[in-house]
């Protein structure tokens, strides 16, 4: 058996192209994670080193150290390796905290909750 070469890299339909690249994986929940990928199997579990999670609330983005990281196969959705020369996130973007993100977060949720619960007002749920 041989291993794709760097010009079979658009034939092949293997993780092995990717194999100590940096990734964006994109996992069923909506998370998205960065990092580098170590290891993978047959049914796509893929193991990513220093890995992270970002969090993008509006023009606002946050990386959750996460380190080591197994990734089960059936939870992904798209796997895409960055381009390391070009910036990952538009210029708009600003940096905060975990603790900043997490309080526009829960803030956005409320409001879209609040906006929902005034919807179903026709509903009478009582």
């Amino acid at each position: 058996m041989s291993w794709a070469g760097p010009e079979d890299i658009y034939l092949s339909t293997s993780l092995a192209s990717y194999l100590d690249k940096k990734l964006l994986v994109l996992l069923r929940d909506g998370r998205k994670l960065l990092g580098t990928l170590r290891s993978f199997d047959q049914f796509a579990n893929a193991v990513l080193e220093g890995a992270c999670e970002r969090v993008i609330v509006g023009d606002l983005y946050c990386d959750i150290l996460l380190g080591l990281y197994v990734i089960r196969g059936e939870n992904v959705v798209l796997i895409g390796e960055l381009d390391l020369e070009k910036e990952e996130l538009p210029s708009r973007m600003t940096w905060v905290s975990e603790a900043e993100i997490k309080r526009k977060a829960e803030r956005e949720a409320s409001e879209l909750k609040g906006t929902m619960h005034k919807r179903m007002d026709f509903l009478d749920m009582d």
